[in-house]
């Protein structure tokens, strides 16, 4: 008799397993797949939406990869391409000439950007280990506008965002509007 709770048990449980969705895994440029939603032994997952296409994405790429080398001890950091124009190759020689220092997967189909609701490039997304959104938006001010580019940035919203979350704070501007270019062919 003691055995048929502990049956029904282990059932309940592996009919879940089954019934859990695939991990999203999405080609890189170093050629291995990646779960760009997992964690692992990290704080958060940061999500950066780029685009070679976008003329407002290379002004913010230096700030982009300092982000990535400061905090990737902490946080699993992943530059993500997802206009349904990109090739690997193409996100590659992107990654190439901005000396991009996190990794670079390619969401073609934009299963990612549609999941996690990214729809302009640069765009940050930063999720908890189990998969919520924390902060949503620009890197920082540099641009006020589509067209409106300051000399310099004047706020740093996105490290704000990583350093409140890595502290257990809530982030205190959780979706400051990004400026750029929308993502190419998203549905």
């Amino acid at each position: 008799m003691k055995l048929l709770p502990l049956l029904l048990l282990c059932l309940t449980f592996a009919s879940g397993l089954l019934a859990a969705e695939p991990v999203l895994e999405l080609q890189g440029t170093d050629g291995k797949m990646h779960a760009p939603l997992v964690a692992g032994e990290k704080k958060a997952v940061l999500l950066v939406f780029v685009s070679p296409f976008c003329s407002t994405t290379r002004p913010f790429m230096p700030e982009i990869n300092a982000i990535a080398a400061e905090y990737a001890d902490r946080v699993a950091v992943h530059l993500v391409h997802s206009d349904s124009e990109i090739t690997v190759e193409v996100a590659l020689q992107h990654a190439d000439m901005n000396k991009v220092v996190a990794s670079v997967l390619v969401d073609k189909e934009q299963k990612l950007a549609r999941q996690v609701g990214a729809a302009i490039t640069p765009e940050a997304v930063l999720l908890s280990p189990a998969g919520a959104v924390l902060y949503k938006g620009r890197i920082n001010d540099l641009y006020l506008g589509p067209t409106k580019r300051q000399r310099a940035a004047t706020t740093k919203d996105l490290r704000d965002a990583l350093d409140a979350v890595l502290s257990g704070k809530p982030v205190a501007t959780p979706q400051p509007e990004a400026q750029g270019c929308k993502i190419g062919g998203l549905k």
